[in-house]
């Protein structure tokens, strides 16, 4: 198929679904939300979040910038500051997109920016700290240039709580926008820039999937690509299912035409991203598809690597192994989140699995992939955990010899079940139990690390070390960070590096000679 037969295809579907839209939408929503012509304030309301209907999502193939937008940015320049998930940082990307669309410049300092996003996440309290207190630092900027757009928007901003926080507090922010509405980015800042009020527009109802968005990927080495949004799985401590959404899944053609794109373009990754990207297809009524699918179709391009994440324990079904045990561009490194080793506690969080189920789980990935590097996510200090709980869970992480995990203190959100629980375990107790955790995935981590030594691995060369600019860096199949000297004409590329020394989180080598892949 051509590229005007694609632009044909793409605009026969967009209007049959807006026909089918509109013989689904009432009067009053159709006036109130597709023809509205004054901008009214619409606040997140959480607990229409929480009761939401599963109803039809509608796929759109025809965003543009607005024609008096398309210029506005010429001589100006933009800055977002992203917090939280792999999903926001995607986010970000198609925010920047949008914004050079409209004549934007990206820029790295504070100082010289005309528009400036606070991308944020709500998963815990630390991260929202953060960015009241940059929401905060950023004040005094505003003072000094009145013109200046300061824009709080992600997850954070699909919180009741915040928005009234910053409404009442904050009122040199000009603009509150939430996960849905992205795609009208254009017309929020249209109106921030002629309107006197702060603009607030955070979507209760999750929206519609919108498939043409720019993107401002950072390099050209690894990208992210979006396969599904929301989530429908309603852990007790985690509030994603209310800033997110319900699940939406992508139409596999979409994804895979994205991800060939990305391959003409000389990307070398692609990294699959949903929040609970194993559930990727079960909301399709026409079609039965799921991720190990959609891993099959993608193995067969030629992409040299190809990762997934998040995945849910209780969504990573048999297909998907089998597919993955295909190896190839397909990597047998897998994040699986089991947040604790107690049936017990992953009853009260509503996991939805059990300890026994779990291990189930990497006993047939292991079979399938004998190979396979497995980290995790695990909350400790759950409300009401005993010792003998906690222990469980040190038993489970040595018992699946996880190479590294990302561990945390529990942080109530406003909002989940989980935070109306009293607790009586002390915050002492708390940062010791994790001082514990830590210990033993840093002794496991580096165990693992130490079966390179003397080895050789293909790392994929993503640039100068953080540390030292003579000193490039990358990663191995299995996410283990390289570093080793070398010329910089190989950044982008895949090369073969001899280990010669193995530390708890890091690698360090020698390039062998002449072994630059050619992809």
């Amino acid at each position: 198929m051509n590229e005007q037969q694609r632009k044909q295809q793409s605009q026969i579907r967009t209007e049959q679904a807006n026909v089918d839209r509109i013989k689904k939408t009432s009067s009053e929503d159709m006036i109130a939300k597709y023809f509205q012509q004054e901008y009214e304030p619409q606040s997140p309301d959480i607990k229409q979040a929480r009761k939401r209907k599963r109803e039809d999502v509608q796929f759109h193939y025809d965003f543009s910038i607005p024609e008096d937008m398309e210029k506005i940015g010429h001589g100006k320049k933009f800055l977002i500051r992203t917090y939280g998930c792999q999903m926001n940082e995607h986010d970000t990307e198609v925010m920047a997109g949008i914004l050079s669309e409209m004549g934007y410049e990206s820029t790295t300092v504070t100082e010289e920016a005309d528009i400036i996003l606070l991308n944020t996440c709500a998963i815990r309290e630390n991260a929202e700290n953060k960015v009241f207190g940059e929401i905060g630092h950023l004040k005094p900027l505003k003072l000094e240039n009145p013109d200046l757009i300061i824009g709080v928007c992600g997850c954070m901003s699909q919180e009741e709580s915040v928005v009234d926080r910053i409404l009442q507090k904050h009122q040199h922010i000009d603009l509150i926008f939430g996960t849905h509405n992205i795609h009208r980015l254009p017309h929020l800042v249209k109106e921030a820039l002629f309107g006197k009020e702060m603009i607030v527009e955070v979507w209760s109802k999750e929206g519609d999937i919108i498939e043409n968005l720019p993107k401002a990927r950072k390099g050209k080495i690894k990208a992210w690509v979006n396969i599904m949004y929301g989530c429908d799985k309603f852990c007790t401590y985690c509030i994603v299912p209310m800033t997110r959404g319900k699940e939406r899944s992508r139409r596999p053609k979409d994804i895979i035409q994205e991800v060939r794109h990305l391959v003409a373009q000389g990307y070398q990754e692609v990294t699959l991203l949903g929040q609970n990207v194993n559930a990727y297809g079960k909301d399709f009524e026409d079609i039965e598809y799921g991720l190990g699918d959609l891993m099959n179709d993608i193995h067969k391009i030629d992409i040299p690597r190809v990762r997934f994440t998040t995945s849910h324990p209780r969504d990573f079904d048999d297909r998907l192994i089998e597919v993955l045990a295909q190896g190839g561009n397909l990597l047998d490194h897998i994040h699986l989140p089991v947040q604790s080793g107690s049936s017990e506690i992953l009853k009260k969080m509503n996991r939805k699995y059990t300890r026994e189920e779990y291990l189930e789980l990497v006993r047939k990935i292991r079979i399938a992939m004998p190979n396979a590097t497995l980290t995790t996510d695990i909350i400790v200090g759950f409300p009401n955990e005993t010792e003998e709980q906690f222990e469980e869970t040190m038993t489970l992480v040595e018992e699946v010899g996880f190479e590294a995990a990302y561990t945390f203190i529990y942080s109530p959100r406003e909002g989940t079940p989980a935070a109306r629980k009293k607790d009586d375990v002390p915050e002492e107790v708390k940062k010791q139990r994790l001082y514990r955790l830590n210990e033993l995935v840093n002794k496991q981590s580096a165990a693992s690390m130490k079966d390179y030594a003397g080895k050789k691995v293909k790392v994929l060369v993503e640039g100068e070390s953080k540390k030292d600019p003579e000193v490039l860096a990358g990663y191995t199949e299995k996410n283990k960070l390289v570093n080793f000297k070398g010329p910089k004409s190989s950044i982008g590329k895949i090369v073969e590096v001899e280990i010669t020394e193995t530390k708890t989180w890091s690698l360090n080598g020698v390039m062998v000679e002449n072994t630059v892949e050619v992809n």
